[in-house]
């Protein structure tokens, strides 16, 4: 289990154009790193959104937004276009960094038992280092939450 002060695990994953982005990339700035469960549904867009309308605040606070779901390169490609996202969204469809940052998870829908993706953040410092792990995160509230937790 993932906590403040462990080291944030590395990954590499691509983007909607197949580009190689890791987390150790990013040393020097603070990353908000968030998993949600499917482009183009309402809370994950309404999650998106907030994140986009704060990018500026977040790049004051040398901070970069990361957002990765099991979703292919054309769902994000797709979801970036309609929402106008400008910050990265990474594709894990293998699962291997949404099981390793353990957000794979089982999920109660209407009585009937599935697996997905629990909405989390995971807050890092510039070193790689947790600064925080927000499990179940509120799409609604989510960007607003990591802009003051920086």
């Amino acid at each position: 289990m993932l906590e403040p002060g462990m080291e944030a695990p590395d990954f590499t994953l691509e983007d909607k154009d197949g580009v190689k982005h890791s987390l150790s990339d990013f040393r020097g700035k603070k990353v908000v790193l968030y998993f949600y469960p499917k482009d183009n549904t309402s809370g994950c867009t309404l999650e998106a959104k907030s994140y986009e309308e704060r990018l500026k605040e977040f790049a004051e606070k040398n901070a970069v937004v990361i957002g990765i779901s099991k979703d292919s390169k054309k769902s994000h490609q797709s979801f970036m276009e309609k929402q106008n996202l400008s910050f990265l969204l990474l594709s894990d469809e293998n699962l291997d960094v949404i099981k390793m940052y353990d957000v794979w998870r089982e999920k109660n829908m209407y009585g009937k038992k599935t697996f997905g993706v629990e909405r989390s953040t995971f807050l890092i410092d510039e070193e790689g280092k947790l600064i925080e792990v927000r499990r179940k995160a509120k799409a609604k509230e989510d960007a607003e939450l990591s802009l003051k937790r920086l």
